[in-house]
């Protein structure tokens, strides 16, 4: 069915809501588009006006979108993405686009920087551009090629596929320890701990381990990365990833007390569905060889 341009909105219209919906304000909204404050208020009213509908409210200081607003911010997200995709492959065609991976920054310092010098040294004409985000970035809205994400490899509208098992550790620095190198887990709940916050997975282990987080000391930090740096300190016991902290045990910079095992969860390797790159499955099929 063909479309029937003389209806439809400016596409700079269209634009600005997007960004304004997609970033939750007007000011991050024209740093983005790199215009001004009231250039992109102003391509917002004017689509309220064009379309008969208000879009976006101010609620306190946050900015939020209307019913009518959410749904054409979707539409407008999934459509701009869809374009954005046929861009990227045609500039992947050319050997222009470099492959998009986004994971955590510990996931990308303690278990992807020491193995990707042996792929770029086998590939160094595949271009990667590496996103190490705490939160979860959206694929398809991001242009992402591909997500590393802990979790059960259940998200919808995205193809998982198992990298490495979540196989988990208690872990602390020798200063710490002394010349102790196993703990009962008394001793475990005297001495001070560091765990990452708005992770409840790490308290459950605790508890499924005979430990009481309420009754320790227990500090909690921003991320999983800055928790890991302060259990290398020596400034408490660890739950990590022992994909993620096996350099520094072999390095000697840390201890392994205790191992748990949850089968439930495990790093995935998370992709658009549909048609991959082929230099996309080349890199799965290294990240694959490389665990």
């Amino acid at each position: 069915m063909a479309l029937d341009w003389k209806s439809f909105p400016s596409l700079t219209s269209l634009r600005a809501f997007e960004a304004v919906a997609r970033l939750q304000g007007f000011s991050q909204a024209a740093r983005a588009l790199n215009v001004t404050h009231a250039a992109v208020a102003q391509q917002v009213r004017a689509l309220e006006a064009e379309l008969g509908h208000e879009l976006v409210y101010r609620e306190g200081r946050s900015l939020q979108l209307t019913a009518t607003g959410a749904k054409l911010a979707q539409a407008l997200a999934e459509g701009f993405g869809t374009i954005d995709r046929a861009l990227a492959e045609l500039r992947a065609a050319q050997g222009q686009a470099p492959l998009r991976i986004t994971m955590t920054p510990a996931f990308a310092t303690q278990w992807l920087m020491p193995r990707l010098g042996e792929f770029w040294t086998r590939h160094p004409e595949v271009p990667l551009l590496l996103h190490p985000e705490q939160r979860v970035m959206d694929l398809r809205r991001e242009g992402i090629d591909l997500g590393i994400r802990f979790g059960t490899g259940h998200w919808p509208g995205a193809d998982a596929e198992m990298l490495v098992p979540a196989r988990y550790v208690v872990v602390a620095a020798p200063e710490l320890l002394g010349e102790a190198r196993e703990l009962t887990t008394a001793e475990m709940s005297a001495l001070p701990w560091v765990i990452e916050q708005d992770w409840p997975e790490a308290m459950t282990w605790l508890r499924r381990n005979g430990l009481e987080p309420d009754a320790m000391s227990v500090t909690l930090m921003p991320n999983e990365e800055l928790a890991l740096a302060a259990a290398r300190q020596g400034l408490g016991l660890h739950v990590e990833s022992e994909a993620l902290v096996a350099e520094d045990v072999a390095e000697g910079n840390l201890v392994v007390l205790r191992h748990i095992r949850d089968d439930s969860l495990a790093y995935y390797m998370v992709t658009r569905p549909g048609p991959k790159r082929p230099e996309l499955r080349l890199f799965m099929r290294w990240l694959k060889s490389a665990v």
